[in-house]
């Protein structure tokens, strides 16, 4: 019996970028400049190593939502700016076709969860919504991942149960995230993240690429 059958997984869930395609963004220039704009509404917090989304989420948890609605705003304008520029660089890894053939063939439900936006997304994969059971973008969520209610999300929309699902990613927090649920979890060394890093979160699959997950799994 292939792998993901003998352990009951019936969905796929991916991150999109560094994992089924290119990853093209220049993360440290996205972060100076979106926090440039933050500069020009609110005083920067001291600490500022962590992740821009986790910086914004912080500074609403702090003034409330509400007052922070312009300073997100014009932060997530800058993102997006900069994330669709990157978009017009990338492609999809040759595998992410065929794999969801793949699956298809065999009733495995597919999604996507990623901190990208969804015009970043659809560039780089048009016909994403022929291929996937659904695509959460942080446009989608309040809290992105890893907060579990980013993944739960995609679940609640393909009808999948936790522990029948194995997520994906080219990040730690993909795989934090697919833990705090319940879920399988992959790391795939494709992008942000080496594979030493990957390993180190004690996923349930730690691979070079995505050919290699799905040769893992008995799908290909």
């Amino acid at each position: 019996m292939a792998d993901y059958a003998d352990k009951g997984i019936t969905a796929l869930i991916f991150d999109f970028d560094g994992t089924l395609a290119e990853a093209t963004l220049d993360f440290v220039r996205m972060k100076r400049e979106a926090l440039a704009t933050m500069a020009e509404h609110i005083e920067l917090p001291p600490a500022l190593d962590k992740k821009l989304m986790e910086i914004l989420e912080g500074l609403e948890d702090q003034h409330g939502k509400d007052a922070l609605r312009p300073v997100r705003a014009a932060v997530l304008e800058t993102v997006k700016r900069l994330e669709i520029e990157a978009a017009g660089r990338s492609s999809l890894f040759p595998y992410v076709r065929p794999m969801l053939a793949e699956c298809r063939k065999r009733g495995i439900k597919t999604g996507i969860v990623t901190r990208n936006c969804r015009e970043a997304v659809r560039i780089v994969f048009p016909d994403v919504d022929e291929h996937f059971g659904c695509l959460i973008t942080r446009d989608d969520v309040e809290k992105v991942k890893p907060d579990p209610g980013h993944l739960l999300h995609a679940l609640d929309l393909l009808g999948v149960a936790p522990e029948a699902c194995l997520m994906s990613g080219d990040h730690p927090m993909d795989i934090i995230v697919g833990k705090r649920v319940g879920a399988f979890t992959a790391g795939l060394a494709t992008g942000e993240a080496d594979f030493e890093e990957l390993a180190a979160e004690n996923p349930d699959y730690c691979v070079r690429d995505g050919q290699e997950l799905m040769r893992m799994l008995g799908i290909v």
